[in-house]
């Protein structure tokens, strides 16, 4: 069984408070993006195992989030056979794509398949929350406003058909206390749901990701890459989630360089 774990992006990231257990809310668009995915094969096996490819991946397989995802499906399914697992990373790691999480919410669906569960299963999207922030939205088929630690997530009508959506994957990765080191968090004036509501055209420096702050003052590197998308053409650019990666929307059939 294969699967293709889509990366994201995400249009606007607000931090709003510090929860007491040490966790941000935060209010976020995900968006889910085409142009650079991993691959996942699920296959049955004499014993258990995971090979990852093509990633930096060196820690034990044990902390790897496809495995974290078949040993907490195990606890529901006692049954599952021994399973091995060929994961192909492209989506690059530390990049603010939600890489690993996607890789996760993949496993989830190849198992709930295998194993005879309805998609839209509760369980789910419970053990999704419990493996990452924004695995659960991975599980969706849509775009999703996130809320909460991006676990709480309502789903959105945004179309970007309009758009050519150009990534830039820098060889950069910025660790979670990187991308916290000078964010302050605040209660926006604005919704982002009503941001979101006007063309992307009127959304730059009202569509605000609050981890450019402080990630452009250790990567002024990032900013400048923001800034060559702008003179590209893109209507909007901005980091995604704590980066490094960006993005730049440019409307298809205008001859800049992502068409």
């Amino acid at each position: 069984m294969l699967h293709f774990p889509p990366a994201k992006i995400n249009l606007g990231l607000r931090i709003l408070r510090k929860r007491g257990d040490g966790f941000h809310d935060l209010e976020t668009c995900f968006y889910p993006v085409q142009q650079c995915n991993d691959v996942l094969e699920m296959l049955e096996a004499p014993v258990k195992g995971l090979k990852v490819y093509h990633a930096d991946w060196d820690g034990p397989v044990e902390k790897n989030l496809v495995w974290r995802a078949m040993e907490m499906f195990r606890q529901y399914e006692k049954d599952l056979p021994p399973l091995q697992w060929n994961l192909l990373k492209n989506i690059p790691s530390g990049a603010g794509l939600g890489g690993g999480s996607s890789d996760a919410a993949s496993a989830l669906r190849l198992m709930a398949e295998f194993s005879g569960w309805k998609s839209d299963d509760p369980r789910l999207f419970e053990m999704a929350a419990r493996l990452g922030s924004d695995c659960a939205f991975f599980l969706m088929n849509g775009p999703a406003i996130g809320q909460g630690r991006g676990e709480v997530l309502e789903p959105i009508s945004i179309d970007l058909s309009a758009f050519e959506i150009r990534l830039v994957l820098p060889d950069i990765h910025i660790s979670t206390a990187e991308a916290f080191a000078n964010v302050r968090p605040e209660i926006p004036q604005t919704s982002l749901r009503e941001i979101l509501n006007h063309p992307p055209d009127a959304w730059k420096d009202v569509l605000v990701n609050d981890f450019e702050k402080s990630v452009f003052i250790i990567y002024p590197e990032l900013l400048a890459e923001k800034e060559k998308l702008y003179a590209e053409g893109a209507v909007y650019a901005s980091l995604s989630g704590s980066g490094s990666a960006l993005y730049g929307l440019f409307p298809k059939g205008s001859g800049n360089p992502a068409d």
